[in-house]
C-alpha cells in the first residue's frame, strides 16, 4: 500500500490499507499499535489526496486511541498529534493546527531538547 501511495496510485493504496485496518481491528483490537498505524496510513493516503474530512476523522481516532494507551510525551503520540495538526493546517484551520503544534513542540523540547531534529521539525511546522 505504501508503494502504491508513493506512486500516486490512490485507489489501490486505499483498498489495501482499508483491508489491513479492518483485519487488524478484528484480529488485534481497535487500540493495538499495528491497528493504529494502519489507520494513520489510510489517513495519510486521504490527506495526500486532499480528502481532508476523511483524513481528519481517522487522525482524530488515532490520537484519541493513543491517549488511552500512551503517555502524553510518547513519540507515537506526538507523531499522531503532528499528523492531525498537518491536516488542520492544510485546511486553513490555523488555530487548531497551532494549538496542537505548540503542544508537540513544547513536549519535544522538554523530552528531547532544543536541538533535536524532531524538535526542530516541530518548530518549523509551527512557524
Amino acid at each position: 500500500a505504501s508503494t502504491y501511495r508513493n506512486q500516486g496510485r490512490w485507489k489501490e493504496a486505499e483498498e489495501l490499507e482499508v483491508q489491513v485496518m479492518e483485519t487488524s481491528k478484528r484480529v488485534l483490537s481497535d487500540d493495538h499499535p499495528h491497528t493504529l498505524i494502519s489507520m494513520a496510513n489510510l489517513a495519510s493516503t486521504y490527506r495526500d489526496q486532499g480528502r481532508w474530512k476523511e483524513a481528519e476523522e481517522l487522525f482524530v481516532q488515532v490520537v484519541e486511541a493513543r491517549k488511552r494507551v500512551l503517555e502524553d510525551d510518547h513519540p507515537d503520540m506526538l507523531t499522531s498529534m503532528d499528523n492531525l495538526a498537518s491536516t488542520y493546517r492544510n485546511q486553513g484551520r490555523w488555530k487548531e493546527a497551532e494549538e496542537l503544534e505548540v503542544q508537540v513542540m513544547e513536549t519535544r523540547k522538554r523530552v528531547l531538547g532544543d536541538d533535536h531534529p524532531d524538535t526542530l521539525t516541530s518548530m518549523a511546522n509551527l512557524a
